[in-house]
């Protein structure tokens, strides 16, 4: 026998996702994970590691002449990955 309040699972998970409070994490990690995408496979080159703690996304850089072009175009960046996420995530960014 079939319950009449079945629903589609693609229903319920924006609401799970909702519910557990997981959506702002699922931004983070898109925003880590599209870093490459945004800034090109040059300057992933000279990434290491990257996260997001308190809205503030750290970025380790191993070229001093690459972080220090990094660092004029930081705003730029921020507005992009934002863009991306579709909402604000990022407030700040530091290259480590």
């Amino acid at each position: 026998m079939r319950k009449n309040d079945t629903r589609k699972i693609s229903e319920l998970l924006p609401e799970y996702i909702e519910d557990m409070d997981i959506g702002r994490k699922l931004s983070e990690v898109d925003i880590v994970n599209s870093w490459e995408e945004i800034l090109g496979k040059v300057i992933k080159r000279y990434t290491g590691k990257i996260y997001i703690s308190h809205s503030i996304l750290y970025v380790q850089i191993t070229s001093p002449v690459v972080k220090s072009e990094l660092i004029m175009m930081r705003e730029d960046i921020r507005n992009c990955l934002n863009a991306k996420a579709g909402r604000e995530i990022v407030t700040e960014i530091k290259f480590i």
